[in-house]
Formats: C-alpha cells, structure tokens, sequence
C-alpha cells in the first residue's frame, strides 16, 4: 500500500518547511473524532501511524522499526505539527525520527528505521494461537459509546478473552487474549500495525480479570512482512503488571497466518474510567 494513501485515513498532508530529496520534512495532523479515544484525545497508534506514513512517503521506503514515545495529550480539534528529521541514509537503510508538537508542546516523539536489504535467508519460528475465524466469533461489546471515536472505524471480533460484563476479578492463567480486527478504510500497511499494535491496554483488563484504564508510555511496533488481510489476528500477550504499571507484547496475524509484525509496550494501569488530560 502506498504511505500517500494510508495518509488519507489518518487526514495527514505535508506542510511545507525543509526538504529531503525535494519531499517536504513538515506534515500536519488534525485531531479529528474518528483517531481519537472515547477521552477525545489522540489514539496512540494513530500518531504511531500518522508518523510512520510520513517517514514512509519522505524516504521511499518500508517501516523495519518504529517506537513512539507519549508524553502529552492533543486534543479533539487541536493540530499536531510532525516535523520529520533524517538522522542518516544509506544505501538500504534510512534512520529518522518524528517530534509531535502541538504549538510549542511536545505530545509525542517517535525513532525509525525503513528499508529493505537483499538477503535470501527467512524464517518465521513463532506460531499463531489456535482460534476460531472471525465469522466464528463474537463482536467485542463495549462498555462505553465508540461514536467519535478511531474504535467506530474497526470491526472487532473477540477471539480469545471475556467480554467486559464478563470479567469478575479473577486473573487470566496465562495473560493471553486475542481480537480479530479489521480496518475496512484502511488496506494492509505499516501503519495498520502500527494502530493495532496498542492493544496492550485491552490485555491487561483480560489479564487482571477486571476493568481498568491504561495509557500508553510508548508503542514499538517491528514490522516482519506485511501481507493483504481483510481480518488481522491481535494475539496479545502480558509480561507482567506492578507497581501500577503494565508490560505486553502483540503479535499481529494476518487471516492465513503470517507474522506481520509484533508490538511492545508499557502503560499506567488505574482502576475506574478516569479521562486524564495529562500524562503522569
């Protein structure tokens, strides 16, 4: 998928400022209601996304790694400026990072890697957890209204895990869940990993068996092989929860099951349905 048409999802176009290669290194992004959470800010993986598709369209080049970095919120309505920085460019690899301001106030800032090398060696040694198609299973219920929110945008199926009215306190045995996912704005890219790799928040309620609200500290997606999927198969995996903070891998299944692409990160963890505007 070409990163100028994942830029139409997210409503990202380049702002002028300085130049690489005659491609402009300033893009812009308006908080809109379909990227933002049911707290009317900015969905982490979208401004993952967003960032990753304006590397993409600047280099020329496939997302090997990516990992962002949040530390404030922008708003519903408000415009985040991402502002693109070429660290070095090779022959295969280009390295850069993205800062995402809103005026003066940095809201998240995220490093990259892209390219793609000559190599006759592959291998894929993990293996996707044995769940039914998405046909097969049921929509997600959610506790709360999605309208106006990036969640209205996916069709979300629960593969593996209880449905919130379902979750009584008692912890998973293994901290496995899984949700098929689908973007039907948005075909097969980077940047849909990039979305759907923050999903560590949903893993930790499945996991402590009860609902809390996690905020992501950061989101490193590393991209395998993105292939053409209607569905995308979210295998969540927690690590550990403590101190009230939580840890998680994804790993994200195309419908036939190639690894597209696996995801980490880390999030506050709190009890209760808080909206907090700053991060802490």
């Amino acid at each position: 998928m070409d990163a100028l048409e994942a830029a139409v999802f997210f409503g990202l176009h380049p702002a002028g400022g300085s130049e690489f290669e005659g491609r402009p290194l300033r893009w812009r992004l308006e908080v809109v209601p379909g990227l933002a959470t049911r707290g009317r800010f900015l969905f982490g993986g979208c401004g993952l996304g967003a960032s990753i598709t304006a590397l993409e369209a600047v280099t020329g080049r496939p997302t090997v790694w990516a990992t962002a970095q949040y530390l404030s919120y922008a708003t519903l309505g408000e415009v985040v400026d991402l502002d693109i920085v070429i660290a070095t460019d090779g022959h295969f690899t280009t390295q850069g990072r993205v800062v995402g301001r809103v005026g003066d106030r940095e809201v998240f800032t995220v490093n990259a890697a892209l390219g793609s090398r000559p190599f006759d060696g592959t291998g894929r040694w993990e293996r996707p957890p044995e769940v039914p198609e998405p046909e097969d299973c049921p929509a997600r219920a959610s506790n709360w209204d999605v309208s106006g929110t990036v969640m209205e945008r996916m069709d979300m199926r629960l593969a593996a895990g209880r449905q919130w009215e379902d979750l009584d306190g008692a912890p998973s045995p293994d901290g496995r869940s899984a949700l098929w996912i689908r973007l039907p704005e948005l075909a097969s890219s980077s940047a849909t990993v990039a979305i759907l790799g923050d999903y560590v928040p949903f893993g930790i309620a499945q996991a402590l068996g009860r609902w809390t609200n996690a905020n992501s500290l950061d989101n490193t997606i590393r991209v395998v092989n993105i292939v053409d999927t209607d569905w995308v198969l979210v295998d969540v995996r927690i690590h550990g929860v403590e101190h009230g903070f939580g840890h998680g891998l994804v790993h994200l299944w195309s419908q036939t099951g190639e690894l597209m692409a696996v995801a980490s990160q880390s999030s506050i963890v709190r009890d209760g349905e808080p909206t907090p505007r700053t991060r802490a």
